[in-house]
């Protein structure tokens, strides 16, 4: 079976089921609570992925979605490592800047859940265009919402998946990866 890139996580129930885990506040205090009770996981040293099936365990998931969690978080962070990044974290943290995407995504969600208090976070997904140059490949955005004082009290993230069959976004990109090799 071909797993659509975005198309499977790009739907409001999924949205609003993981949503709810990190938004209002006091969701993403209770979250942040579980994850340290768990023993699973170092908040300190946490990657985008490894939280997700700790606070929803992925049988819980909308549809079959938990099932395909794995690969696709690992797909979306293989393509997000390879792509580097000059964007700073945050504007109040203006020098940090990650090395990859990936090193950015990371960075914002140790953010979210480490600040006292945790910054909520809302999730997005989305599909690249067809068209565009990048269609084959992940991307994120990240919208901080800042308070009177410059701390901020809200991330709207966006994961942007690839267009079309995760197999088909693979494939390109590792014929575009032996290309570069030769």
């Amino acid at each position: 079976m071909l797993i659509a890139g975005g198309k499977p996580y790009n739907n409001q129930q999924f949205k609003d089921h993981m949503n709810r885990l990190y938004y209002p506040l006091s969701a993403m205090q209770q979250s942040v609570e579980v994850l340290k009770a768990s023993n699973q996981i170092d908040l300190a040293t946490m990657e985008f992925g490894d939280y997700q099936s700790i606070l929803s365990p992925l049988d819980k998931w909308p549809g079959d979605l938990g099932e395909k969690w794995i690969r696709s978080k690992e797909f979306a962070r293989r393509g997000l490592a390879s792509q580097p990044n000059n964007t700073p974290l945050s504007a109040d943290e203006p020098s940090v800047v990650p090395l990859t995407k990936c090193g950015l995504l990371d960075a914002s969600v140790r953010k979210c859940f480490n600040s006292t208090p945790p910054i909520p976070m809302k999730i997005d997904v989305q599909e690249q265009p067809k068209d565009s140059a990048n269609a084959t490949q992940h991307d994120i955005r990240l919208v901080w919402t800042y308070g009177s004082d410059g701390i901020p009290t809200l991330l709207k993230l966006t994961m942007v998946c690839p267009y079309g069959s995760r197999h088909d976004a693979e494939a390109k990109a590792e014929r575009v990866l032996a290309e570069v090799g030769n």
